[in-house]
């Protein structure tokens, strides 16, 4: 269980226009950095592909690509260490294999060191599948200031297994960029709330907002305490969400935890299957 508090900033954004290219995004990143330091957050959560744009086309999502030590992520880990701040943010990873890309995310601690990667498992719709490949390994908790942290991807939340895994890790809280789209706000109003309490872990939900291209995003970041009840709500422009996650809701959460309680010797066939 943690002992401090840890504060979250998400940034509600836009996405750069694609002639604006990474180094406006990571100008823009800097000084949400910046600023979120001054505020206060141990942690800045940023959208999903916040460096490059997610409705960017197979092609470009494979021109962009690099690898998670590439020019991207050095860039954001100098501005981790240069703003003593922790950062999560989004970007197309190369395939080993030369397929389409990974859609990933990648957590820089304040020294600029790696904390978590991973790669999203679920891809929404025909564009996702388009231009990105599945990740195909399960979500891994990382320590950070005491917390046990771990990473999804937009779709990924929607999905009961990846949080449940997570939790059953130890996870304290789960990160999620993400990219919803206007017409499924019960995302961030019922299924995180859901996740959170289901698991008693906090849910930080960090989504884009405005229009990229013929999509239009839907806001309404959310972080969500262990026991269901939202800590805050963003609207549906851009917005900087301030949170502070406390030890002591927590633990309150899990006094009354479902988790003890599973039969995992009943739910195998869950697994084996899937629905036609």
């Amino acid at each position: 269980m943690p002992r401090n508090p840890l504060t979250l900033a998400l940034w509600q954004a836009t996405y750069v226009p694609v002639e604006a290219g990474a180094a406006e995004a990571l100008r823009q990143l800097e000084a949400e950095a910046r600023q979120a330091h001054a505020l206060g957050a141990d942690l800045l959560i940023c959208p999903e592909m916040s460096l490059t744009g997610y409705a960017i086309g197979a092609e470009r999502a494979h021109a962009l690509a690099e690898t998670p030590e590439g020019k991207l992520a050095q860039a954001v880990a100098a501005l981790a260490m240069r703003h003593q701040i922790a950062i999560v943010y989004g970007y197309p990873e190369q395939h080993p294999d030369g397929h389409a890309p990974f859609n990933a995310v990648q957590a820089f601690a304040a020294s600029g060191q790696v904390l978590g990667r991973y790669r999203k498992t679920h891809l929404y719709g025909d564009m996702d599948h388009q231009q990105f490949s599945a990740g195909d390994a399960a979500p891994q908790v990382f320590t950070y200031r005491g917390w046990q942290l771990g990473l999804l991807i937009c779709y990924d939340v929607e999905f009961p297994e990846p949080v449940r895994a997570l939790a059953l890790q130890g996870a304290d809280a789960v990160l999620v960029p993400t990219a919803n789209m206007l017409g499924f706000d019960e995302v961030p109003r019922l299924l995180v709330p859901a996740r959170a309490c289901e698991n008693r872990v906090a849910v930080a939900y960090a989504n884009a907002c405005g229009q990229e291209g013929a999509l239009h995003y839907g806001g309404l970041s959310t972080v969500v305490q262990a026991d269901g009840t939202p800590l805050a709500c963003a609207g549906r422009d851009r917005q900087t969400l301030l949170v502070t996650l406390a030890p002591s809701a927590l633990a309150q959460a899990r006094l009354s935890s479902p988790l003890p309680w599973r039969r995992p010797d009943l739910y195998g066939a869950l697994t084996q299957s899937k629905p036609t």
